[in-house]
């Protein structure tokens, strides 16, 4: 990876987020103030009356729009976000595509459509995020110092 690569190290970054790829949020594309993310429905994505349960989808919608906003190299975490469901999803693929629509020193506002494997209009998501001067080089340094500093467990013990 190259040092000064932001798209590369928003992959890495985002690599780390526990959330998202728990729930089957896979990172497709990045560019600089674009994403895409889809996720395979599953069964465990369904709420008790048998559609994709809402957290699910604003988990895709969110996870696009960290990775678009961060796009730039530097921190960003949310502000304010919302989310609009158009239509229910029950099965197939879903697809969260984010686009920053303004991006100033201080803020970034990007617009998510989730779509299905139609192209099917299912979700409207907005988020502003908050530009940090934290480059994302930074984090990926906290957590390998964060490995570093923790204890190491001795084989066979349990805790």
């Amino acid at each position: 990876m190259a040092p000064n690569d932001p798209l590369a190290l928003v992959r890495r970054v985002m690599a780390g987020d526990r959330w998202a790829a728990g729930a089957g949020a896979r990172l497709v594309e990045v560019r600089p103030g674009y994403a895409r993310v889809r996720m395979k429905v599953e069964d465990r994505h369904l709420n008790g009356v048998e559609v994709v349960q809402g957290g699910a989808i604003f988990t895709l919608a969110d996870f696009a729009f960290a990775v678009c906003c961060n796009s730039h190299g530097t921190v960003a975490v949310a502000l304010d976000v919302s989310i609009t469901f158009a239509r229910a999803a029950t099965r197939g693929v879903l697809v969260a595509e984010a686009v920053e629509a303004s991006r100033t020193r201080r803020t970034s506002v990007c617009e998510v459509r989730v779509t299905d494997a139609e192209g099917t209009l299912v979700a409207l998501f907005r988020g502003t995020a908050f530009r940090k001067e934290d480059p994302l080089s930074a984090v990926l340094e906290g957590r390998r110092a964060a490995r570093q500093r923790a204890p190491r467990r001795q084989a066979g013990r349990s805790r």
